[in-house]
């Protein structure tokens, strides 16, 4: 597919084909940008049915559910922007956000409100909680080393034991002293006790206080779900020229001297070769070391085996019930339980059901791939563990659900632990030498837990690279989903907000 000179990017020729490995969010807002300019894009995806990644939607006898919610909000105005040029303004929703916390039995709002909270856990255990967090403000833990440390040193012992330690090792599965500090400075930073009980005070008294994204009250949602929007990207990359190819597996990347000549992919048909002269990649960090040819350095690859990636799995249950509970999620504390999060598609848009008289929940279970307890387990034995636990919490009855299914979503979650940082480096410097013409973006491919904004800023970042502009990917802000401070002029860990990052000069 030749183009001719869309860029200054392009090749001795005058052509620039750009493939693209994946078509979750960053990969489709790659090809999405770089299309709008007449650049060839080829996308190769590996499932075989949709296009969206972890943002998909699924559909299941006409219920509609996301592979976790996502919600979109973002603090750059670029991004918002591209979402409403992707989707119509009429299949837009506005969504008033209700979560929850579920702990010893009890529902804690989520924001917290300082009288139910109060109220719930009891005059004492609440006391208990100042005094644990006034202590660890006089006397915080010096080296903070891990999740542990870090979220002690800002909210005492006593609140982390009762609202992160538990449903932080649901997610990560490990100890919370295994996960790095990183973790926490990335997605709760800027937030501590002081700063939680200063929203829930009366806006009056608040003002001026900084915007914290995860208690926003309000969120913009496609009209049928996150999948909506990235199947009307691949039909627009589609109509500019471009390729979208599902079913399509990469399984080799071969480069020589400094650059990559072309990818294998892998279809139901057999291998086939796929040229290009830029590529963008989405894929694990793990998976694309591994498909290098010729492979990398053992050191190199032994940064990318340890890299370890955490699963996930979403019990489905449709309940003939027109009202189960309020809110679009509830985040599940207790430990009696190995559920972790329960969403409410039909809270999130009436749309993801096509009866209003039932209600579809998505039981989320945190895992890890050949988990014999949780991902080995067949799809009935699933759907019984899951309404045993939705009834051990209260929510169903079990002869109200009607019908049920399973989806797994493997690679879901980038771990950080304690060498993540370190290999990631050791990776990233290894192909700024041999692939300098491939770039590497979003949340699997940064080994990142990007928000959806993010994921889709390093994106445009790396498509204006190819479109003659000069940007780093890696410095756009990977902070918090749920809790989110924003800081002016404020740039941890050399991270930026998505609105704009730092130009950096040519790779030579």
């Amino acid at each position: 597919m030749d183009t001719g000179t869309a860029s200054e990017a392009t090749t001795a020729t005058g052509s620039q084909h750009v493939v693209v490995l994946g078509a979750g969010p960053a990969g489709l807002t790659a090809a999405w940008r770089l299309s709008r300019d007449d650049v060839a894009v080829e996308v190769l995806e590996a499932d075989p049915r949709k296009v969206g990644g972890i943002s998909r939607t699924e559909e299941y006898k006409g219920f509609r559910f996301d592979i976790g919610g996502h919600r979109f909000f973002s603090k750059s105005p670029e991004v918002e922007k591209l979402w409403r040029d992707i989707l119509p303004p009429t299949e837009w929703l506005s969504v008033r956000r209700m979560s929850r916390i579920y702990y010893r039995r009890r529902f804690f709002d989520y924001p917290i409100k300082a009288v139910d909270t109060l109220r719930k856990l009891g005059v004492g255990t609440s006391v208990l909680c100042v005094l644990s967090y006034l202590r660890a403000r006089a006397f915080p833990r010096r080296e903070v080393r891990n999740f542990e440390d870090w979220i002690v040193n800002n909210f005492g012992l006593r609140l982390y034991r009762i609202f992160f330690k538990t449903y932080t090792e649901k997610v990560w599965g490990r100890p919370c002293t295994e996960i790095s500090a990183d973790w926490a400075a990335q997605r709760i930073k800027g937030l501590s006790l002081l700063s939680a009980v200063r929203h829930a005070l009366p806006r009056r008294q608040r003002a001026g206080s900084a915007v914290i994204k995860t208690l926003i009250e309000v969120f913009a949602y496609p009209r049928q779900g996150p999948g909506q929007m990235w199947e009307h990207a691949a039909e627009q990359i589609r109509s500019a020229g471009g390729a979208v190819t599902l079913g399509t597996r990469v399984v080799e990347v071969h480069h020589a001297g400094d650059r990559v000549t072309h990818v294998v992919a892998e279809d139901a048909a057999g291998r086939r070769e796929v040229a290009g002269t830029d590529f963008i990649a989405t894929l694990p960090l793990r998976e694309l070391v591994s498909a290098m040819r010729p492979a990398a350095p053992p050191h190199v690859r032994e940064a990318a085996a340890a890299l370890d990636y955490r699963d996930y799995l979403t019990v489905v249950l449709v309940v003939d019930r027109p009202d189960v509970f309020p809110d679009n999620w509830i985040y599940i504390h207790e430990p009696e339980v190995l559920l972790g999060r329960i969403q409410n598609y039909k809270n999130w848009s009436p749309d993801m059901v096509p009866d209003s008289s039932q209600t579809a929940l998505g039981l989320e279970y945190f895992t890890t791939e050949g988990d014999v307890h949780l991902w080995e387990q067949d799809d009935e034995a699933l759907i019984r563990l899951g309404i045993r636990e939705c009834a051990q919490i209260g929510l169903v009855d079990p002869a109200e659900v009607q019908d049920a299914t399973v989806v797994r979503m493997p690679k879901a979650y980038p771990v950080y632990d304690d060498s993540y940082a370190m290999n990631v480096g050791v990776i990233r410097g290894w192909l700024d030498a041999v692939a300098t013409n491939l770039q590497t973006v979003g949340r699997n491919g940064m080994h990142k837990y990007n928000n959806q904004d993010h994921s889709m800023m390093s994106a445009l970042l790396a498509a204006r690279n190819l479109l003659g502009e000069d940007w780093d990917p890696w410095k756009v802000n990977t902070d918090a989903e749920y809790h989110e401070e924003v800081v002016a002029g404020a740039d941890q860990a050399g991270r930026r907000i998505p609105g704009r990052a730092a130009p950096v000069p040519h790779r030579s």
